[in-house]
């Protein structure tokens, strides 16, 4: 029975050997510092490019495998994007056809770019994030809205790394 137990516990510490694609190794080995850069809004939505980058630069310091710098000449890549479209489309409705809940859905642009050499280690021209908020009063749905943008944007950031880090 003890001899059952210790060999249970080898074969679940051991682990079968998956992980995903660029989570066990680095994609990019000679980056250990990423300064994200400001982004360019091309919508009317203001602050837009601050929640985007507040939540890309969150995404960097929570996923720990890059040091996150604050200037742009200490860094060894930059990430920085543009938010190239936004629009927002009823989801659900109320008697008399009025608007239940919204779903927004922004498009990027964004690219990782080696610092000194200029050259881009990964881009994805037409990244889309997608977020729902219910419709209810004009002042909680302004709230609403202004929340799915920080929920979108942190979704958005999570996945974008994802991807640059598996490169695709």
């Amino acid at each position: 029975m003890r001899l059952t137990s210790i060999v249970l516990l080898v074969l679940m510490l051991s682990g079968c050997g998956y992980s995903f694609s660029g989570m066990s190794k680095s994609a990019y080995p000679t980056i250990q510092t990423v300064f994200v850069d400001t982004f360019t809004n091309k919508t009317s939505e203001a602050n837009l490019d601050v929640i985007l980058r507040t939540a890309f630069s969150n995404e960097i310091v929570r996923n720990g495998h890059f040091k996150l710098t604050s200037n742009r000449g200490e860094a060894d890549a930059i990430f920085r994007g543009s938010v190239l479209n936004l629009q927002v489309a009823p989801l659900a409705y109320k008697v008399g056809s009025l608007s239940a809940e919204d779903r927004i859905t922004v498009t990027l642009e964004l690219f990782f770019d080696e610092r000194v050499s200029g050259r881009n280690l990964w881009t994805n021209g037409s990244f889309i994030g997608t977020g729902d908020y219910r419709v209810t009063a004009v002042g909680a749905t302004e709230i609403n809205r202004r929340n799915s943008l920080i929920k979108l944007a942190g979704d958005a950031a999570e996945k974008a790394y994802q991807l640059m880090m598996s490169d695709f």
